[in-house]
């Protein structure tokens, strides 16, 4: 995907000025559908749990994602983007690993 459009740089100028949790939801609510956010809250999940090693199969059926979307979330968390990978570090106060391959 291209990054570089005045568009998206917008848009992520705009998530960076939020300031609070309660922001952030309020923006999300109004950006997203519902089920929208919900999605991107199962890929999320499903993110941290690979990163713990977890079977897709319990993956699969503790998220409700089908597995092509579970082994899609596997291949960004191992990407060389790393957004995956940074969100979850700073969430959980970990080190930020190395990609192992993209």
């Amino acid at each position: 995907m291209k990054w570089n459009t005045s568009e998206k740089d917008r848009l992520v100028r705009a998530i960076l000025a939020l300031e609070t949790r309660d922001e952030a939801r309020r923006f999300l609510r109004d950006l997203l559908t519902t089920e929208e956010i919900a999605e991107f809250a199962r890929r999320f999940r499903a993110a941290e749990m690979l990163s713990e090693r977890i079977p897709y199969t319990s993956i699969v059926r503790q998220t409700g994602l089908s597995s092509t979307t579970v082994a899609r979330v596997s291949k960004w968390l191992k990407g060389r983007e790393g957004g995956y990978r940074l969100a979850i570090a700073r969430l959980h106060g970990h080190p930020i690993p190395v990609a192992r391959g993209g």
